[in-house]
């Protein structure tokens, strides 16, 4: 029973914690070492999970970060690990090479505004993470979530070209926001 409620686990969340991983670390071989490591842990830890204290979710979003963190202080210890993220998408190369020059003004952008309000659009844009699951993870309401997350963009707004900003409202609208 505990081997089946867990590969439900497995299947609905790989995903979402492979690119929460990819993001933070920008390369894929690492980015599915660490999803591994994530999982080998949630499963050690499986008849320790308290669903009292949040959702399946937010617990391993806990041991994702937990286990980035670790890869960054044994590999990298120079490397702020909340300064690395990957603003790729999974379109075809060639689409990704036509827009590398906006994405680098979005991601020059987003290095420019601080680093919750840069996690919370990673969280929502890239990770498609609903507001509640957000206000899970991070520990605030899900109102308040909202309120960030629409500031950052009216800040993001302000820093960025008005060509780039329609190409980052248009990927908005590719991930049914």
């Amino acid at each position: 029973m505990k081997n089946t409620r867990f590969e439900e686990v497995y299947d609905e969340y790989a995903e979402r914690i492979y690119r929460f991983i990819y993001y933070k670390t920008y390369h894929t071989e690492t980015a599915e070492d660490i999803l591994s490591q994530v999982f080998l842990k949630a499963y050690e830890k499986w008849g320790s999970y308290d669903p009292g204290k949040g959702s399946v979710s937010s617990w391993l979003y806990a041991i994702a970060g937990n286990t980035v963190i670790d890869y960054y202080r044994k590999k990298r210890p120079a490397s702020d690990i909340d300064d690395v993220w990957d603003l790729s998408s999974d379109e075809d190369i060639q689409i990704d090479a036509e827009r590398k020059e906006q994405m680098e003004e979005i991601r020059g952008s987003l290095e420019k505004i601080d680093r919750e309000q840069r996690n919370l659009i990673i969280m929502r844009i890239w990770d498609e993470l609903s507001f509640s699951e957000i206000a899970e993870i991070t520990g605030k309401s899900e109102a308040g979530c909202k309120m960030a997350f629409y500031r950052a963009l009216k800040k993001l707004k302000t820093l960025i070209t008005l060509s780039v900003f329609l190409q980052f409202a248009l990927l908005l609208y590719k991930r049914k926001f």
